[in-house]
């Protein structure tokens, strides 16, 4: 049997039908509750596996009551099409409009409709009642939708509709399974020897059996033992997939409808969201900012505060970019459909979809706060323009393919497709050490460079720039940024770089004629004392300066490249390293080894010179000590 991941659901007023239309249907009975069968009506919702031909998928039959709309939101939300069941005794009636307007904004845009308990009525009746739904379902998702009488009792009508509702399912788009495995719990309960059953429908990703999971908000880890999908065992399970999975190390008394089951690292329970909203256009007034209402997502619901990111009400019929503060933790992802329902009297006011989790509320009197909301509420809409909104918001200018993976809520290899076809396109570019940049930012970090360097210039004009490492440091750039950010800087004619100092194309160093005579004086006592240099703090003395004189020569000089820096307080002239690395490499290539004991005498030294100088060798790959301390040639030599 080839299971389609596809869910298919019902929806109507209350006894119109909707159970016993898929009994018909599947020969499954989805009234499984005791109250069920003794009032005639679902409370929970009732999943049933509907097999035609080699295809397979679920169905979902929830609750026409007004007191149950709660769980039909659930039950409606990640479905694919809808079954619009209305009775042609009783026509349009208040949850069939209430019904129409959720899967409306949640999203669903396919569905048949079926007119039931045709028996029950004259010719004429359900000619009227056709027309008058059909003048309804106008300016909805179902305008254009095949419309099927049927009887439950009788069976009239039930092969158009089998094969409509079966034309439907061939034409559905299975859904995308490269998302990360996240499960709304609709219900849970224990069976003995297994233990801790949790089912629903998958809303993204896929797993299978063995696979490490958590279920939030608690953040208990478990394992699953075993999967059922559409009531068969399976060893592996897809979002739009009706399934259960056993996790005998949860109890079930401590998980609830509404907890989600993930993977874990991927998502985290939160309390404030960015939303886009859509007020239903019956509601006149509207919603005003900080409004009190209950939100809906997935199985989950929960009291919130809507904060509106521009004006003081959201009218009936408008879209608007909106901060949930929700009463109780939950976990929702970008994209996941949401309903908006008023705390009394218990109405259906709105919905729209979940664009991301927030770490605390937004401030909306900052302008550029509520741009890069809207960008944000753009990019969601697809996985490369949230992949690129991700790397180009990156805080330190470039971001992993792991980062990015997490944020997006995509697994890494479809991820790393997404970034490898934004560079082939030249959005995003790159870099070394698996970080990739946006070409803007590159561009934004570069302006900031020029800005940086020639303030640098006009404090320091002796020195010949900055150290590429200490502009990546002092801004918070991994190296690779700051490589890219200069390299197009020297390319452009902006900048140069030289032996990992920057400076700007047209800088040129200038000495006072004071701060020159200092300089030759320290550089002259350093070559004289090639191999027994003077210390940091003997310069003041031997040269006749202050120490913030002498430190400034120090730094002058390595930076021109007269000094190698060895440690804090030790420097070498460059003439003198230059000498002492002939020595060395001279000395091993003939011998092939080098004790550092002799060291000192082919230096002609004390150890506290040449043990430090022979250390920077090791460093730099010059020589490679063995653990006697012996050394060798090392990779550089």
């Amino acid at each position: 049997m080839n299971q389609k991941n596809i869910t298919l659901g019902t929806a109507g007023h209350i006894d119109h039908g909707k159970t016993a239309l898929i009994r018909n249907l599947t020969g499954c009975e989805t009234d499984r509750l005791r109250e069920e069968r003794e009032r005639g009506m679902s409370i929970e919702l009732g999943f049933a596996p509907w097999k035609v031909g080699d295809l397979e998928v679920g169905i979902v039959d929830v609750p026409g009551h007004e007191n149950f709309v709660k769980t039909m939101v659930a039950g409606a939300t990640g479905i694919d099409a809808v079954i619009l069941v209305i009775a042609v005794d009783d026509g349009i009636m208040p949850q069939t409009r209430e019904h129409l307007e959720i899967l409306s904004l949640l999203g669903v845009e396919h569905g048949v409709v079926v007119l039931t308990k045709v028996d029950k009525v004259t010719a004429e009746r359900l000619g009227a009642v056709r027309g008058e739904v059909r003048d309804y379902l106008q300016g909805t998702f179902l305008r254009d939708a095949p419309v099927y009488p049927f009887s439950n009792v009788t069976g009239e009508g039930f092969e158009p509709f089998y094969d409509g509702l079966l034309d439907l399912v061939r034409r559905l788009k299975p859904k995308q399974t490269d998302g990360i495995f996240r499960l709304p719990i609709e219900r849970t309960f224990s069976v003995k020897g297994y233990g801790t059953i949790a089912s629903g429908i998958p809303v993204s990703g896929a797993a299978q059996v063995g696979d490490p999971v958590i279920v939030h908000p608690a953040g208990l880890p478990g394992r699953i033992k075993a999967i059922q999908v559409y009531q068969v065992q399976a060893e592996r399970v897809q979002c739009g997939q009706c399934a259960a999975l056993n996790v005998p190390q949860w109890d079930a008394g401590a998980l609830s409808r509404g907890d989600v089951i993930t993977l874990d690292g991927w998502f985290s329970p939160g309390s404030w969201y960015l939303c886009e909203m859509e007020i239903l256009p019956l509601e006149g007034p509207g919603l005003k900012h900080g409004a009190e209402v209950r939100f809906h997502t997935g199985t989950s619901e929960s009291t919130a505060t809507v904060y509106l990111l521009e004006g003081d009400r959201a009218a009936g019929g408008t879209r608007s970019l909106v901060q949930v503060q929700l009463g109780q933790q939950i976990v929702a992802g970008p994209m996941d459909r949401f309903i908006l329902r008023a705390l009394s009297p218990a109405r259906t006011i709105g919905g729209g979809v979940v664009i991301e989790a927030l770490e605390r509320k937004l401030r909306r009197s900052r302008p550029e706060v509520v741009e890069d909301a809207k960008r944000r509420a753009a990019a969601v809409q697809n996985d490369a323009d949230f992949a690129e909104y991700a790397v180009l918001s990156a805080p330190d200018g470039a971001i992993s393919v792991k980062a990015v993976a997490h944020r997006i809520k995509k697994a890494l290899p479809g991820t790393e497709k997404l970034l490898q076809g934004l560079a082939g396109s030249g959005a995003v570019i790159a870099l070394e050490q698996g970080l990739f940049m946006h070409a803007r930012t590159v561009e934004t970090l570069g302006l900031k460079a020029l800005k940086r360097l020639a303030m640098y210039h006009q404090s320091d004009p002796a020195s010949p720039g900055m150290p590429l490492d200490a502009v990546a440091a002092e801004y918070g750039w991994e190296r690779p940024v700051a490589a890219r950010v200069f390299g197009d800087l020297a390319h452009a004619g902006k900048a140069r770089i030289e032996n990992g100092v920057v400076c700007l194309a047209g800088h040129s160093v200038r000495f006072d004629s004071a701060e020159e005579k200092r300089l030759q004086r320290v550089e002259r006592l350093f070559l004289e004392r090639m191999f027994n240099p003077p210390e940091r703090g003997d310069l003041p003395d031997l040269c006749g300066l202050t120490a913030k004189e002498a430190d400034n020569a120090l730094r002058l000089l390595v930076e021109h490249r007269r000094l190698v820096r060895i440690d804090r307080n030790l420097h070498f002239h460059v003439d003198a390293v230059a000498k002492a690395r002939e020595i060395a490499v001279g000395h091993l290539r003939k011998e092939n080894r080098l004790e550092s004991v002799a060291w000192k005498y082919l230096i002609d030294t004390s150890r506290k010179y040449a043990l430090p100088l022979l250390d920077y060798f090791d460093r730099i790959g010059v020589t490679k000590r063995a653990p006697d301390n012996t050394r060798h040639l090392g990779p550089r030599a």
